[in-house]
């Protein structure tokens, strides 16, 4: 029996965990924080049970042009509304540990051992945790990332804060400074601000989300905007300090921004350093991201990365199928190398973004050759009738067969509607197909088959 261990229980060690036991492998799985890592406690399903509720708040708050009033309320307090942070803080925290218990369980029945501890390679096919020695033929490694610390600007868990300490507060934060306008940074920022939170966005480039889709970055900048944000552009922070009850946030050309408590979003750094990776000839990029190939395997034969720690893409669907790949592959299964241009992504924003594929900036290069429709979301029926007036759908296809290519869609739920135009991407769809397929009607996916009729009727192929 080939017996396996995999060091981290985020999802991507879990997901190949699961795989590898339904394969017949003796499988053992070394988590420090619980089953789910810090995916499931601290980062992905706490930040969007956090976004939920907030998304919840925006929508009451808001629907005062669908006919709705609502009535009392504490005095200053938009539509009457306000956050319980000691209530929600404590779903999200309760949440988290419901879903690491269900992880757990899964993992239980299918025979996975689990080892509390951290582990460490101390010969190519031994892994110890503490003064235990694991011996394994397959090494997979799931360690996940940090939050990334700037100099000058170190969390202290009450003022200064990175997103694995907000649960932990004991109200809402009255004045939001957040730190970073990527995907995290954004996330947050808006959902403070739909709780209740006067929140300052303090971004170093010309517009929030400076890598994603810049119509997209438009739509939600607007958004953030007309609600009351303070988005402060081309803005870098040069350190943050404690000032009474407060922070100050000191930016690179001397400005300072005052506020209650600042939010550092500025990336990740893998949890790659101390292990034993350098020892038993793992490389790693200058980053510290262990290097992996299409099979997730790494410089090492039988050892295999999946997750934050190789830097592919940080998004927890990619590290199950990383990690899934990798057992694949060990286990000498059949196996399709990951293809990124498939990875459908979403920023949980109100509005939503969601994208897969080809890029509108692959496109304006001229690195690929496409046709795109744009339709704003103000023209869909359903849209209309729920109140939804910011976002549209995307979509682009190739000129001369119309095989579909990408889209973005920004919109509520977006998440839940780029599934049609991923399925369309992976399996080679044309225009025509998605066109002549039936949509609800009205619904917000209706706009898909939309764009496409367009694409099908405008060009010719």
């Amino acid at each position: 029996m080939t017996r396996i261990v995999i060091i981290g229980g985020g999802p991507g060690g879990y997901e190949a965990a699961l795989v590898a036991a339904q394969l017949g492998a003796d499988v053992t799985v070394i988590e420090r924080d619980g089953p789910g890592g810090a995916c499931v406690l601290t980062d992905c399903v706490p930040s969007k049970t956090l976004i939920a509720t907030s998304t919840r708040m925006a929508v009451m708050s808001e629907s005062a042009g669908l006919g709705l009033r609502f009535n009392g309320g504490p005095d200053g307090v938009v539509g009457g509304l306000e956050a319980d942070m000691a209530t929600v803080n404590k779903r999200v925290k309760a949440l988290a540990r419901a879903q690491s218990f269900d992880v757990a369980e899964r993992l239980a029945y299918e025979e996975v051992k689990i080892v509390r501890g951290e582990a460490r390679l101390v010969e190519p096919h031994v892994v110890a945790v503490g003064e235990r020695r694991i011996r394994a033929d397959i090494v997979l490694l799931a360690t996940g990332a940090t939050p990334r610390v700037l100099p000058g600007a170190e969390p202290d868990g009450e003022r200064i804060l990175n997103w694995r300490q907000l649960y932990d507060l004991p109200e809402l934060p009255r004045e939001l400074i957040v730190v970073g306008s990527g995907v995290t940074g954004a996330e947050l920022a808006g959902a403070y601000l739909s709780l209740g939170s006067k929140v300052t966005l303090v971004s170093s480039r010309d517009r929030i989300l400076p890598s994603e889709d810049a119509d997209a970055a438009s739509v939600l900048q607007d958004v953030f905007l007309r609600r009351g944000m303070n988005v402060m552009s081309r803005s870098r922070a040069a350190g943050v300090e404690r000032s009474g009850d407060g922070v100050i946030v000191t930016l690179e050309d001397g400005s300072k921004v005052e506020g209650t408590h600042c939010l550092m979003t500025v990336g990740m750094v893998p949890n790659t350093g101390g292990i034993g990776l350098e020892e038993v000839g793992v490389r790693c990029d200058s980053r510290g991201f262990v290097e992996v190939d299409k099979v997730s395997r790494t410089s090492v034969p039988h050892i295999y990365a999946s997750g934050d720690c190789t830097g592919v893409l940080m998004l927890a669907s990619v590290a199950g199928m990383q990690g899934r790949i990798a057992m694949w592959h060990a286990l000498g299964e059949a196996v399709q190398p990951l293809k990124l241009g498939w990875v459908a992504s979403n920023i949980f924003t109100d509005p939503e973004v969601a994208s897969v594929g080809v890029t509108q900036r692959m496109v304006d290069l001229g690195d690929v050759n496409a046709r795109t429709v744009m339709l704003p979301l103000f023209t869909n029926a359903r849209a209309k009738m729920q109140g939804f007036e910011d976002g549209f759908v995307k979509v682009f296809c190739r000129p001369a067969t119309g095989i579909v290519l990408g889209g973005v869609i920004v919109a509520p739920r977006a998440s839940e509607l780029i599934l049609g135009v991923s399925v369309a991407v992976q399996q080679h769809l044309t225009v025509d197909q998605v066109a002549h397929t039936f949509a609800v009607y009205p619904s917000l996916s209706g706009s898909i088959t939309e764009a496409s009729r367009r694409l099908m009727t405008e060009h010719a192929y």
